[in-house]
C-alpha cells in the first residue's frame, strides 16, 4: 500500500513538471514576436542587427531634418548627439512630434534607413522616453529639464 502511494505521488510530480515546462515553452513561443529591443543611433550604426529584425530606435529628432514627402510619407533623422540614423515613416505623426524632441520609433533597418511602422513622441514639454534619457545619460549629454 505504501509503495502504491509513493508511486502515485511521483507520477503526479512528473506530470506537474512536464505541464510547467510545456506551458513555459508555449508562453515563450507566443511572445517571441512581441519583444522589440531598444537601440540608440550609435548602436544601430555599430551594426549587429539581423536582417528584417524589428526593433525600437530612440533619440532626438535632429533639428532641420524633418521633410514631408508625397502623401503621408515623412523623413527625418534620429540622433543621440554622436550618431544619426535616417528614418522614413508613412502615416500620421503624433500631434506633439517636433524637431529637437524625444522620439521612439518601432520598425526595421532597410539599406541603412530605418523604416518606422510606429512613432511615439513626447506628451508634454518635459517628457522624454526613459530609454532615450538613459542613453543620453550614458553618453554624458543629458540635461534635465529646468536645470541650467
Amino acid at each position: 500500500m505504501k509503495g502504491l502511494k509513493k508511486k502515485r505521488r511521483i507520477q503526479i510530480i512528473i506530470v506537474a513538471v512536464v505541464a510547467l515546462v510545456l506551458s513555459t515553452a508555449m508562453i515563450g513561443y507566443a511572445m517571441r514576436d512581441g519583444i522589440n529591443y531598444f537601440r540608440t543611433p550609435t548602436q544601430v550604426i555599430a551594426g549587429g542587427i539581423a536582417p528584417n529584425e524589428v526593433f525600437r530606435i530612440g533619440g532626438l529628432v535632429q533639428t532641420g531634418s524633418l521633410v514631408r514627402g508625397q502623401g503621408q510619407t515623412i523623413t527625418f533623422k534620429v540622433t543621440d548627439t554622436k550618431s544619426t540614423v535616417p528614418v522614413t515613416y508613412t502615416g500620421v505623426l503624433p500631434d506633439l512630434f517636433a524637431e529637437g524632441t524625444g522620439v521612439v520609433a518601432t520598425g526595421r533597418l532597410v539599406n541603412g534607413t530605418f523604416e518606422a511602422s510606429d512613432i511615439l513622441a513626447k506628451h508634454d514639454a518635459n517628457y522624454m522616453p526613459k530609454e532615450v534619457i538613459d542613453a543620453l545619460k550614458k553618453q554624458g549629454v543629458y540635461v534635465a529639464p529646468g536645470s541650467s
